[in-house]
């Protein structure tokens, strides 16, 4: 593999001097680039895109080739590890991702077996051909969801608003809910320890959900089982650390008790004010984050503006990784996308030393 030309995004988030914020977008492949839409539609749907290795790694590519960003995402999506489980992913035309099979029954949570990772190659295919395909230029970021992210489409059997049915499993049958969790968390571990070896230099929980939950069942069903993955990742390879960045959406008012997990990079989302999370956690860990996606529908004034007041809030010295609070809207204007990274890295050196 080609050495890195450019390693701002992996120092920041350990922590060492960069002379620069470096950024990276959420959903930065995907539906507001004409030419995703257009490589999706040569795909024919969602899965067959993911498990095209040739078709994933350009879209990987697309926003590199577009926007000056310092990481390249592998192109997946977190629903593949349940599908590899045997839950049946579909894609329901506007309805987002469904499982013809939820997990709502005793017996078939009791079945429920960890994936085999043959079934899951064709991501790590992805992983190293997009990093052969990137030759250096940026890192790749590995991905997945959280234990308790990926429970709550398993099952629900989609997406949901209420969380009613595993909410109910929670408070009513907890084991069972544990029982899935303990499996998602072994599963997860496995999932990323692979794409680290297939290539991914970093790599990020995505806990969706977590913030639907009460603090005490933060800790008890999605904390608890990001911290075993934690402990369980590849973190030495290729002679680098791979850092970790755990990203709970709606979890600003945990992040102490996320700071002490082991990873090396808290996600926030906009709802957080970015200078009291560094006084709060800042020693313990890098901060990612938090640009409201909406903000993208400013002016582009005021899109740097907002760039210049999250810069400002967390101020000087490395450790912060600028992105977005959450994914990029499809209806975003590829162009304001361009306005903010190229922002960032304009307004950023004033706070970098070295």
């Amino acid at each position: 593999m080609s050495p890195l030309k450019n390693d701002t995004f992996l120092r920041a988030l350990l922590k060492q001097p960069v002379d620069y914020t470096p950024v990276w977008m959420m959903r930065q492949a995907g539906r507001y680039l004409p030419e995703y839409r257009a490589t999706r539609a040569k795909a024919g749907s969602f899965l067959d895109l993911c498990k095209n290795t040739e078709l994933a790694t350009e879209v990987t590519i697309q926003p590199l080739e577009r926007f000056d960003l310092d990481a390249a995402i592998l192109f997946s999506d977190i629903l593949t590890v349940p599908d590899a489980m045997g839950l049946g992913l579909y894609f329901a035309e506007g309805e987002g991702p469904k499982f013809e099979r939820p997990l709502q029954h005793e017996d078939d949570i009791r079945r429920l077996q960890l994936p085999d990772m043959a079934a899951l190659s064709y991501v790590f295919d992805a992983v190293s051909s997009i990093r052969r395909a990137l030759d250096g230029r940026v890192p790749l970021i590995g991905f997945s969801g959280s234990p308790f992210t990926l429970a709550c489409y398993m099952v629900e059997g989609g997406g949901s608003k209420e969380f009613r049915i595993i909410k109910s499993m929670m408070y009513s049958r907890p084991e069972l809910l544990h029982r899935i969790l303990e499996t998602n968390a072994q599963a997860v571990t496995a999932y990323l320890n692979e794409q680290i070896k297939a290539g991914a230099q970093a790599v990020q929980i995505f806990d969706t959900w977590g913030g639907v939950l009460s603090g005490e069942a933060f800790e008890t069903f999605s904390l608890h089982y990001m911290r075993q993955i934690v402990a369980g990742l590849i973190r030495e390879y290729e002679g680098r650390t791979i850092p970790v960045i755990l990203f709970t959406k709606g979890g600003g008012q945990w992040l102490e008790k996320m700071a002490a997990s082991g990873a090396d990079a808290l996600g926030l989302d906009w709802t957080c004010d970015i200078g009291q999370a560094r006084s709060r956690v800042g020693s313990q860990v890098a901060l990612q984050g938090n640009f409201d996606p909406f903000a993208l529908f400013g002016t582009p004034e005021r899109i740097e503006e907002e760039v210049a007041r999250i810069l400002a809030g967390f101020g000087t010295g490395s450790g912060h990784v600028f992105n977005l609070g959450h994914g990029i809207n499809q209806h975003t204007p590829p162009e304001h996308a361009k306005v903010l990274v190229d922002a960032v890295h304009r307004l950023s050196r004033q706070y970098h030393h070295g």
